[in-house]
């Protein structure tokens, strides 16, 4: 990628709704991570209800912890992006298996994630480009 891309500004408009779309999944995962970090009994029910032991709950919150924290680092985002996409790919799969009705949920997540760093970073914007018909 060229040096230009990385110098390119944002307008503030699609800043600040990049930044909107990103604080969605962020909180929503932070809350999930700390759940299973404090290891609530929702959270132990729900991963033995998914097919997991209880014995994963706090690993599984410190990767999502940590996923999130590379994903709202700006130099690190892209990365936390893909990771995130790891997890929620997981969580979906893992829905679809037990046949749990919130099956979407993740999914949205992922479109979040990724749609407000396409709004939020310039690089993302260059490797995705949208395009109109003339």
């Amino acid at each position: 990628m060229s040096a230009n891309v990385s110098a390119v500004s944002v307008p503030t408009r699609m800043l600040w709704t990049g930044r909107i779309m990103s604080a969605l999944p962020v909180l929503l995962i932070l809350f999930a991570s700390s759940i299973k970090l404090a290891k609530t009994a929702s959270a132990v029910e729900g991963t033995i209800k998914t097919g997991y032991p209880a014995s994963l709950v706090v690993p599984v919150g410190i990767i999502e912890l940590t996923c999130v924290v590379f994903y709202v680092i700006p130099a690190t985002s892209v990365l936390g992006a893909i990771l995130l996409t790891g997890l929620l790919g997981g969580a979906t799969a893992t829905l679809v298996r037990v046949g749990d009705p919130s099956i979407p949920l993740p999914i949205i997540t992922g479109m979040l994630v990724w749609g407000g760093l396409f709004f939020r970073d310039p690089r993302i914007r260059a490797l995705i480009p949208l395009r109109r018909d003339p």
